[in-house]
């Protein structure tokens, strides 16, 4: 493993675009040799409502990169571990059973339990 402290990443908004970009940074954590976790809080818990999709996926596609989908099991294939908020999903009146099996359910301070002392923490 790296001597890079864990990459712990906080997504408040309901924005697809800052979505992928933490998972994609999350990759690149992981690509490193080191450990990246994304905690999706409240409202953007409605973000993984299945079929996940963006209105730029499109686009992204046309370019050569992954659909939102694509990557979010890409980062959940290298090991990112991503958590949903309890009451985010509660909010989105989404269920547990809609989510792959890879993602947890969990509060804030499971996640920063989780994250450790030497974490950079990053707000998106």
């Amino acid at each position: 493993m790296s001597a890079r402290p864990p990459l712990a990443l906080i997504l408040v908004t309901a924005d697809p675009a800052r979505l992928r970009a933490a998972l994609a940074l999350a990759r690149a954590e992981v690509a490193l040799g080191s450990e990246a976790r994304l905690f999706i809080q409240g409202e953007a818990a409605s973000l993984l409502r299945p079929p996940l999709s963006a209105p730029q996926d499109a686009a992204w596609k046309a370019a050569g990169e992954p659909t939102l989908a694509a990557l979010l099991d890409a980062a959940l294939d290298d090991g990112v571990a991503i958590s949903l908020c309890q009451s985010g999903l509660a909010m989105a009146g989404m269920d547990a059973a809609m989510l792959d099996r890879r993602i947890a359910v969990t509060g804030p301070v499971a996640f920063l339990a989780a994250a450790g002392p030497q974490v950079r923490l990053l707000t998106l």
